[in-house]
């Protein structure tokens, strides 16, 4: 069989794509769930009860953000109305509510980037698949944010501005950067100004983020209420002081061992960000412009968290695959690509030798190191396209001029 028979495979066949998806989402499951508990008595699938007894801990009127030794070994760091959201799984066996909440990780994400207006989305699927187990096997809910960060991009390509504002909302209320996908309206805003629907989006967003804080009020008294916000700003600012995680912060630390507080280095990400973006403005309507805003934003919320995991790295993963099939890449950028998909997706897994992940990759924080690298370039590359553009056209307005 030649390599060109098997592109129909990888580029036409939708229906597989979503079938190995599903089997191999539930496959990871049932496989985490017959592990049962370790020695230190807590399961492989611990984020999945992490989340799941949040909502039991809300309803008994206890703080969700202290810590529950006997039933988890780690803390609840997400919003009240996401507790709220896992009440579902609350009533589920773990036998059947590990692999529902997976498959709405994956299959989220999945059917965000099938719907992406670019060509070879199926490949994207397969490109990211990898990366995408880590954070399934960690029961983590980085694919559903990823997928809601996109759709948000997909309902504003199509008009759809109100969706658009509440997946952008649920987005924040899952993690706080997942709001960072408000600013794809930037650059949608402007084409439908005098239209009514494009203002739709904020309303949306308000409105939604309106709802999503109240909603625990359905099941606790005001006081409790007020008390569940406190405890958690009160965790979110502790949380804020301590690690540097996969992220620039981490790697300027362990590299060079520079200790900038991650205010500023946060601000000076804004700042790249920002300027890349407006060195475009004017070519807002382009789709390349657009796929490698969605690129580079997705980047940014994860080499810039100072909280960024391994199973993280499925959002700025998407982001490098949107990057990297837009448009043709040179000799370098995909060794770029390459090292990405090793240093992300093979390394934490056995394929990739223990003793180089152990005393190199994690402790030097290599992970980040192609994120950043390629993040750069996009941001590069869209300043440069604006920059040139901008000249063509000073050129075009003096010849036209004489």
């Amino acid at each position: 069989m030649k390599i060109n028979d098997l592109k129909p495979i990888f580029k036409e066949k939708k229906h597989l794509v979503w079938w190995v998806y599903g089997l191999a989402t539930v496959g990871f499951s049932i496989q985490k769930y017959g592990l049962g508990r370790g020695t230190n008595g807590y399961t492989t699938y611990e984020n999945y009860l992490i989340f799941k007894n949040s909502f039991s801990h809300l309803l008994d009127g206890l703080n969700i953000y202290a810590s529950f030794p006997a039933e988890q070994w780690d803390l609840f760091k997400y919003s009240p109305a996401f507790a709220v959201g896992m009440m579902p799984f609350s009533a589920l066996p773990d036998c059947l509510g590990l692999p529902i909440w997976n498959l709405l990780n994956a299959l989220v994400l999945l059917s965000a980037i099938l719907n992406l207006p670019m060509r070879n989305t199926q490949i994207l699927a397969w490109l990211i698949l990898p990366e995408l187990t880590i954070s399934l096997q960690n029961s983590q809910s980085n694919g559903l944010l990823a997928g809601l960060m996109i759709w948000v991009f997909i309902f504003l390509e199509k008009g759809k501005f109100g969706r658009a504002g509440v997946f952008a909302a649920a987005g924040g209320f899952i993690k706080i950067f997942g709001i960072f996908a408000a600013v794809f309206w930037l650059f949608f805003w402007k084409e439908f100004l005098g239209n009514k629907k494009s203002w739709r989006f904020f309303t949306a967003f308000i409105l939604s983020s309106l709802i999503f804080t109240v909603l625990p009020l359905v099941f606790l008294s005001f006081e409790n209420f007020a008390k569940i916000y406190k405890n958690w700003f009160q965790m979110l600012a502790n949380d804020h002081s301590t690690s540097l995680g996969f992220s620039v912060m981490g790697l300027l630390k362990t590299w060079f061992g520079l200790e900038i507080r991650k205010l500023w280095v946060l601000l000076a990400g804004l700042a790249v960000l920002g300027f890349s973006f407006l060195a475009v403005w004017h070519r807002r309507s382009e789709n390349w412009v657009r796929l490698n805003v969605l690129a580079s934003v997705l980047i940014w919320v994860v080499i810039f968290n100072h909280k960024a995991e391994s199973p993280t790295f499925i959002i700025a993963f998407c982001g490098v695959g949107i990057w990297f099939l837009t448009g043709k890449k040179t000799y370098w950028e995909k060794i770029l690509l390459a090292l990405a998909f090793i240093l992300a997706s093979l390394s934490p897994t056995d394929i990739f030798p223990r003793n180089i992940r152990e005393t190199i990759v994690e402790p030097y924080v290599l992970k980040t190191l192609p994120f950043i690298l390629i993040w750069f370039s996009i941001s590069y590359q869209l300043f440069a396209a604006g920059v040139s553009s901008r000249q063509k056209l000073k050129t075009t307005d003096g010849v036209s001029e004489k």
